[in-house]
């Protein structure tokens, strides 16, 4: 072999390896909402959440709709303060969050629009997380729920979450679990997580019969 191959598949591997390191951190370091899990149902998970608060925008696109979220995590809210935490870092003028895993995402019903939200760190309430600067930007509170979900991995493409939705739903309908609204994708990784290391999932809250636990 020559030497010139050897270095590039040295190369390739020390970033790989460097890619697969950064991915295996960030899944290590993130925050994520906190969730019971009731039980398993063929393939997918029956999970009861808290209350939580939400910051959330509808865009015509994803970019749009991330930016406006992660300008307010970054300062772009009513208060002064300064609130140290561990990510993002610390910006001038305004109170800085950390986004919480996972992402919330999907249509907006009529197709032309994309609906987004962070979820924010569990100390804050409706009442006390500040206000966004952005009219286009809100916060929604969420009460405790339950949720089915199913996981998956790689990237999430369109026909892929489509997929996994109607195999959720066809799941539940034949167990007799009534859902309610529309289902969602959640995710739980930064953009540069390699494709391997990335946690999706695919849910869907369904209504409490006293039959799911």
């Amino acid at each position: 072999m020559r030497t010139s191959s050897k270095a590039a598949i040295l190369g390739g591997g020390a970033v790989l390896a460097a890619w697969t390191a950064w991915g295996l951190y960030s899944i290590r370091s993130a925050e994520s909402i906190q969730y019971e899990r009731i039980r398993a149902l063929d393939g997918v998970e029956l999970r009861r959440y808290p209350a939580t608060v939400r910051v959330e925008t509808t865009a015509p696109d994803q970019i749009t709709a991330f930016r406006r979220l992660f300008r307010y995590i970054s300062g772009a809210n009513e208060r002064t303060a300064s609130i140290a935490m561990t990510a993002p870092v610390a910006t001038n003028g305004g109170e800085t969050l950390s986004m919480t895993a996972p992402v919330r995402s999907g249509s907006d019903g009529d197709g032309d629009t994309y609906r987004m939200a962070f979820y924010l760190p569990e100390e804050y309430r409706l009442e006390t997380a500040p206000a966004p600067t952005d009219p286009t930007v809100r916060l929604v509170g969420e009460p405790p729920r339950r949720l089915a979900v199913t996981r998956f991995s790689w990237y999430a493409p369109g026909w892929r979450v489509e997929r996994r939705e109607r195999s959720l739903l066809t799941t539940l309908d034949d167990a007799g679990v009534e859902t309610r609204g529309e289902p969602f994708l959640l995710r739980y990784n930064d953009p540069w997580t390699p494709p391997f290391l990335r946690r999706n999932e695919v849910a869907v809250e369904v209504i409490d019969r006293g039959s799911t636990g």
